[in-house]
């Protein structure tokens, strides 16, 4: 005698469940990807000089489980696992740089970095003055669901003023999660 074998739960390669059936052909999705945000700035963020600073990200693109906190611009997922975060910080200054960098940073520690260094001998205008330089960095985090929170910051070190991250959608930060 013939049976029916009824799947009830399926898996990937990892063991997470991407997928439910009641045994009657309805089916479930697991959102492992979830929660996701993404912010961006909008508005030009002036920064002081030789200070590293929080992005103040004023526009909320995505955020699937209300994480995002656009008070202190820090992300704080309420559910563990390893993300896949990304950002890219468009960093500006008329008279000229030595040194920027802006992180993703775990819990006020830096986990990923873009740094240039010397930016004065490859400025391209002719009046001698520094076009925006993006930023782009990424990386794998262990989130506990909790307590752990990520945020973006930015660096510039010059003689000059005016030091400014980008806005008009130049500079912008996201995650979303990628397993257990």
């Amino acid at each position: 005698m013939a049976g029916i074998i009824k799947v009830n739960q399926y898996q990937d390669f990892n063991g997470n469940t991407l997928f439910t059936s009641d045994g009657s052909g309805n089916l479930t999705t697991q959102n492992i990807n979830y929660p996701m945000f993404q912010v961006h700035l909008e508005s030009t963020q002036s920064i002081s000089n030789n200070t590293t600073t929080i992005v103040q990200f004023d526009e909320v693109d995505f955020d699937t489980a209300s994480c995002w906190d656009s008070s202190n611009y820090r992300f704080t997922p309420n559910v563990a696992g390893k993300y896949l975060f990304y950002k890219n910080i468009s960093l500006d200054n008329s008279s000229g740089v030595y040194y920027m960098s802006s992180e993703i940073r775990k819990n006020g520690s830096t986990v990923t970095t873009g740094r240039i260094m010397n930016i004065n001998a490859n400025q391209s205008t002719s009046d001698n003055t520094l076009e925006t330089i993006n930023q782009f960095a990424s990386g794998i985090i262990d989130m506990n669901g909790t307590s752990d929170y990520v945020e973006a910051v930015g660096y510039l070190y010059n003689t000059g003023s005016n030091n400014q991250i980008t806005g008009s959608n130049r500079s912008m930060f996201g995650g979303y999660r990628i397993g257990s």
